[in-house]
């Protein structure tokens, strides 16, 4: 069992090596309807706003390099969900471990930090609760970057998502939530969500699984993550609701979207390009977590994108 002061040492360990790489980012805690929500922050207010929604298993820590590379130029904010990264834990009794709520947290903490107009960045878990962002403030959405965040069903792969499936056709039930927590919780089953699909799998940094797989064992974690991945049914029943917001606002959007991804194939982001008008296109021969490996790719992409399209 990880205790907390483990959690916490390695927590302040890396955000002390984050610090050194990124000395201008900043972090900091806002309160949510009682619960701490952790951020990383960099760049001046005053230019375009970028909010990076991070994905599974992961946290704000996975934008970490992007946000110290793109601060000269743009606003970077990175919050951490409730149950996720240094944000608050609470237990399942007192918050509600959904998307919908999810969304309604990050909503209101954007508010509260009184950004009204913005890029989302979306990725992963990072598109359900994106969308449900995007649909419900139109007009605060200046731009998508939707880097393997999907929204299509033929962007989900049957045979990594399978298990999952079964959890929603089934229910939650001993059986079938074992089966999903010796593949998802692991070390190895973390490393491998890294590292599956990359170029050169040894170049990918340890601490991201390392630093997941610390805080992914908390006592409740497994229920809360379970809960969540039963709860994802309820994202898919609203791609169509999200699909119409696309269509109907027609968001510019720049996809960058990495082909070897085990859960999010390429159909996923060719639907982004069949829907909307102003696509940046763009398909990377990596791994989930595209920023490991095509940080200046992305980089520079999102810099020439945002200056064609006069977002300011």
């Amino acid at each position: 069992m990880f205790t907390r002061t483990s959690i916490t040492a390695v927590m302040t360990a890396l955000l002390i090596t984050t610090s050194i790489a990124a000395a201008d980012t900043r972090y900091g805690y806002e309160a949510v309807d009682g619960n701490k929500i952790f951020f990383r922050e960099a760049g001046d207010p005053a230019n375009p706003t970028l909010v990076l929604l991070h994905g599974f298993p992961s946290s704000s820590h996975q934008y970490r390099n992007l946000i110290n590379d793109l601060s000269d130029e743009y606003h970077l904010i990175a919050p951490d969900y409730p149950g996720f990264g240094a944000s608050d834990f609470p237990a399942a009794t007192e918050y509600t471990y959904s998307f919908d709520n999810i969304a309604d947290t990050i909503d209101t903490f954007l508010e509260q930090r009184n950004l009204d107009s913005y890029s989302l960045y979306i990725q992963d878990y990072g598109a359900p609760i994106g969308m449900r962002i995007a649909t419900e403030h139109p007009e605060r959405v200046q731009a998508l970057i939707v880097q393997n965040g999907n929204v299509y069903e033929e962007g989900l792969n049957p045979d990594t998502w399978a298990p999952i499936m079964s959890l929603w056709e089934g229910g939650r039930n001993a059986e079938t939530e074992a089966q999903i927590a010796a593949q998802v919780f692991s070390m190895g089953g973390l490393q491998w969500q890294y590292t599956h699909g990359t170029r050169n799998p040894d170049g990918i940094l340890p601490d991201n699984w390392l630093l997941d797989h610390q805080l992914i064992n908390r006592e409740g974690q497994h229920d809360v993550q379970l809960g969540l991945f039963y709860d994802y049914r309820n994202n898919v029943a609203k791609y169509p609701e999200w699909q119409a917001y696309l269509k109907e606002h027609q968001p510019p959007a720049l996809v960058v979207w990495a082909k070897n991804d085990a859960f999010f194939p390429v159909p996923g982001a060719e639907g982004f390009r069949r829907d909307l008008n102003d696509v940046d296109y763009n398909i990377l021969d990596t791994g989930h977590f595209a920023l490991e490996e095509d940080l200046d790719f992305i980089a520079g992409k999102i810099r020439t994108f945002l200056s064609t399209r006069d977002i300011e």
